[in-house]
């Protein structure tokens, strides 16, 4: 599975012994429990055909990182999403039909090799990284190995000699097993290191996992048909190369659509959801009806100028988050830069905003960010102004802008820290600059 998520923030190259020292030990401790678990598998008997089944799926893997070389230098390039590597095809095969002491040195013999052709050239992953992800992945590999030996799968395969439905336990245990190691390992090291503002950036997405799982059935499917005959694992590496640019052009839309900094919809994606909810809410019946926020962080330049660009930053993530889950599910939070946010708001009314804009404030107001040397940034306060079509008479949405970024300028003039909501007759012409050329806002 090899989840490789990154942890740099701004630019920092960090080393081994940067690391919080919580996580500094659990890395330690993660490496140490892998070289004494590889050094146990060394222990294990190796049958001399097995080495044939490891070249071949050292060879496969090889040569699919070698084609795919190019896409996971992009991939990694956009990595500001947790990055899941495609190694899972080749390693959970190595667990099914090689011995342990075999499956683990595919693991370490991939792992270097990524290294070199992907990893040497990233100075935001140094080498320990590399380490600790090769960590992980062995004691995965040892967990769904132990699954096949104990439901006796491997000795299935390796005798040609079907089990019948236990075969079928043994193979999904397998994956699960490797799966479930894997995913706690690396959810640990996040939750020590970059503290994530939900459980699912800790655990992956569910498009990540899912990705997990279509790599464990392909790697499935590579055992069954190395124990029939090696050589059947040479196609593989074509569905392997064809899933890896799929998966990287899913990610570079992704990435078109997304505000790096704080995982939100950039403000080119926001607006077009915009433009699309309108247009469908204009066909729907009298009476449907579409708001939006304008939000602005009130005295944001004062976190910037006494903390740092950096802590400035993760203040804007957290707010982020508290803006996500402030807002109705089927809401849309995108950021605009700087410290503005939009947020579109299908199907509500004039009282349902505002309750909606109370909770932004008060998931806001809760917000609290560490800034090290007992320094805490509290007591943050956001500015908002609420546009609800069609009782703001603007039919597009720049107009609906217009008359919401109104809105937050008499927000900001009563005392900031407050909603304010634009009126019906609003004819103000929106457009990105208009902001900065407003004083004191």
């Amino acid at each position: 599975m090899g989840r490789a998520r990154s942890t740099s923030s701004g630019g920092r190259r960090w080393s081994l012994w940067s690391l919080p020292g919580q996580a500094l030990v659990y890395v330690l401790s993660v490496d140490l429990l892998a070289v004494l678990a590889l050094a146990a598998a060394t222990a294990w008997p190796v049958p001399a055909g097995s080495w044939t089944t490891f070249a071949v799926l050292a060879g496969c893997a090889a040569l699919h990182l070698h084609c795919s070389r190019w896409i996971e230098r992009i991939r990694r390039d956009h990595s500001h999403l947790p990055h899941v590597d495609l190694c899972s095809i080749w390693i959970l095969a190595g667990a099914l039909v090689l011995p342990p002491s075999l499956a683990v040195a595919l693991v370490v013999l991939m792992y270097a090799h990524r290294w070199w052709v992907v990893g040497r050239w990233d100075a935001s992953r140094p080498p320990h990284r590399n380490v600790f992800t090769t960590s992980m992945m062995v004691l995965a590999t040892l967990a769904a190995s132990g699954v096949a030996g104990l439901t006796g799968l491997r000795g299935h395969l390796l005798a040609g000699r079907p089990g019948g439905a236990l075969d079928l336990v043994g193979l999904v245990g397998a994956g699960a097993a490797q799966w479930l190691v894997n995913t706690a390992l690396v959810a640990a090291v996040i939750l020590l290191t970059v503290r994530p503002r939900s459980v699912k950036d800790a655990i992956g997405s569910g498009a990540d996992n899912l990705l997990e799982a279509g790599q464990l059935a392909m790697g499935g499917f590579v055992a069954l048909a190395v124990a029939w005959w090696p050589g059947f694992a040479l196609p593989m590496v074509v569905a392997a190369v064809a899933l890896h640019r799929t998966v990287l052009i899913h990610q570079l839309e992704l990435a078109a659509r997304t505000d790096t900094k704080t995982g939100l919809l950039n403000a080119e994606a926001w607006h077009l959801q915009a433009t699309l909810e309108l247009q469908r809410t204009r066909q729907q019946p009298p009476g449907s009806r579409v708001g939006l926020f304008m939000i602005d962080v009130d005295h944001f330049k004062d976190i910037n100028d006494t903390h740092g660009h950096q802590t400035g930053d993760l203040v804007l993530r957290r707010i982020a988050a508290a803006l996500e889950s402030a807002v109705r599910r089927g809401d849309a939070v995108g950021r605009f830069g700087g410290e503005e946010f939009a947020v579109l708001l299908p199907g509500v009314d004039h009282e349902e905003a505002t309750a909606v804009a109370d909770r932004v404030r008060s998931e806001v107001h809760r917000v609290r960010v560490d800034v090290g040397d007992g320094g805490v940034v509290a007591g943050l306060t956001v500015s908002i102004g609420i546009a609800v079509w069609p009782e703001v008479a603007e039919d597009t949405v720049s107009g609906l802008l217009a008359a919401a970024d109104s809105a937050l300028y008499e927000a900001k003039r009563l005392g900031r820290d407050q909603a304010q909501s634009a009126g019906s007759r609003r004819r103000a012409r929106w457009t990105p600059a208009a902001r900065s050329e407003r004083p004191g806002v």
